[in-house]
């Protein structure tokens, strides 16, 4: 666990982060342990390891509202909690939080030839979401994209494993090319990547940023 300004955060592994404020916002459980509910659930997009049934039932409660893109409608409509489902660019406010979508899309990672990953017209999604005064962004499955490198935030959470998302080169240029106090790495260790890709990105940053690699828990 590491605290910024108050909040804690928690990395449960893979995308999966856990924001304990005056809220609690969870983000995108993927096989996750930890008895934490959340007040906000937000997931990016569709894909088993971002939208994963077991972990939804576990970390909410019937008062969680989760937030999602329009991509993920169809699979979460079994689910009771309250939904609000946003598009890259859009600002929602959900008890207190404010939520910012941010297109996230693959630039250069395919699955074959003219047919990336993360196509940016399917809509799938970050967040920049604002809790208790503090700015924290979830880059989702992304590229280092013009979106991405224009942010200003306090803390960025940047995948680093390369294949599907940015490699810790490219993840190295977009937090040297943000607004931002601290980044922390993410994507790894459950999938693709490494924790040597964590720690290529960190050198990499060098002293333009501060980096937090996190423990999972």
């Amino acid at each position: 666990m590491w605290t910024y300004k108050g909040v804690e955060v928690h990395w449960l592994g893979h995308d999966t982060f856990v924001l304990q404020g005056s809220r609690t916002l969870i983000l995108d459980p993927f096989k996750a342990k930890g008895d934490y509910k959340a007040d906000v659930l937000l997931i990016s997009h569709e894909h088993y390891d971002h939208l994963s049934d077991d972990d939804i039932r576990r970390f909410t409660s019937p008062s969680t509202t989760i937030v999602a893109p329009k991509i993920c409608e169809a699979p979460l409509r079994p689910y009771p909690q309250k939904k609000e489902f946003v598009s890259p660019g859009s600002k929602i406010e959900v008890k207190g939080v404010g939520i910012e979508a941010i297109p996230a899309y693959n630039i250069d990672k395919f699955r074959e030839p003219g047919k990336v990953f993360h196509p940016k017209e399917d809509g799938k999604v970050g967040y920049v979401v604002t809790l208790d005064g503090a700015r924290f962004y979830h880059a989702g499955d992304s590229d280092a994209t013009p979106e991405m490198k224009a942010l200003d935030v306090d803390v960025a959470f940047l995948p680093v494993s390369g294949t599907y998302v940015m490699t810790a080169e490219e993840a190295a240029e977009a937090a040297k090319a943000m607004k931002v106090k601290v980044a922390v790495p993410m994507h790894y260790q459950k999938i693709v990547g490494t924790l040597a890709d964590a720690q290529r990105f960190k050198k990499l940053v060098g002293s333009a940023r501060t980096v937090e690699i996190l423990e999972q828990e």
